[in-house]
């Protein structure tokens, strides 16, 4: 009997194997909503090398765009060096203005854009078409990445995909199978910042070779904390 297919002749509309799925009424997918349309916004976090346009209303002499820095720093006319990597865009105009007001002026408006981030990227590796660092836009999933990369080579593995992440001062690693991911049995997982993606290559293996050692579908994400 087939995993995820509904029982021949049975009036139950539970999946066998998958009692979180059941069948709806009608054969035509939903339409998504407006909801479903929106992607919630991600706070941008500001990094090395972006750019940034600094306005600072009614007083065009302070105005201007800059580079932040190899150190995070950027540096502004009456507020001196500020540290600006680690913070929102939000955050840094309210330290900006703060410095301001220190520095004589009265009751500064500024607003921080973000011209070029080039801080934030995804790193793709191993048997994919097109391996590189590669820019993260709004929400991204795993399977969007990998097609950010042009795919999965024609031998890859994809039955051992790994998510290398820093969290918290550790590093992880998850361990994915994207024909489970493709066949519906878990969420495509969200991918941030400075993630690492290695397909099919020796490095995901060492950390998970003893899973990997049966080519049975993995059926939930293994996550592994590297000491």
């Amino acid at each position: 009997m087939i995993v995820g297919a509904p029982v021949a002749g049975c009036s139950d509309t539970n999946f066998v194997g998958r009692p979180d799925l059941q069948l709806v009424e009608g054969d035509v997918l939903p339409a998504p909503t407006r909801e479903d349309l929106t992607v919630p916004s991600r706070p941008y976090v500001i990094g090395p090398s972006d750019q940034l346009v600094i306005d600072v209303y009614g007083l065009p002499e302070l105005s201007r765009a800059l580079t932040v820095d190899l150190s995070g720093q950027i540096a502004l006319p009456l507020a001196g060096q500020i540290g600006a990597s680690g913070l929102t865009a939000t955050e840094l105009s309210d330290v900006i203005a703060k410095r301001l007001s220190q520095g004589f002026v009265r009751d500064p408006r500024v607003t921080v854009g973000i011209a070029v981030a080039a801080n934030q990227i995804v790193t793709v590796d191993g048997a994919v078409s097109q391996p590189g660092a590669y820019p993260v836009v709004g929400r991204m999933s795993l399977l969007r990445v990998i097609a950010r990369a042009s795919g999965t080579t024609e031998f890859a593995r994809e039955t051992h995909v790994v998510v290398f992440r820093r969290s918290g001062g550790r590093e992880y690693a998850t361990l994915y199978d994207l024909r489970a991911i493709r066949l519906g049995m878990y969420r495509d997982p969200e991918i941030y910042t400075n993630d690492v993606i290695v397909v099919g290559e020796s490095r995901a293996r060492r950390v998970f070779k003893d899973v990997l050692a049966s080519s049975a579908l993995i059926t939930t994400p293994l996550v592994a904390l590297i000491r």
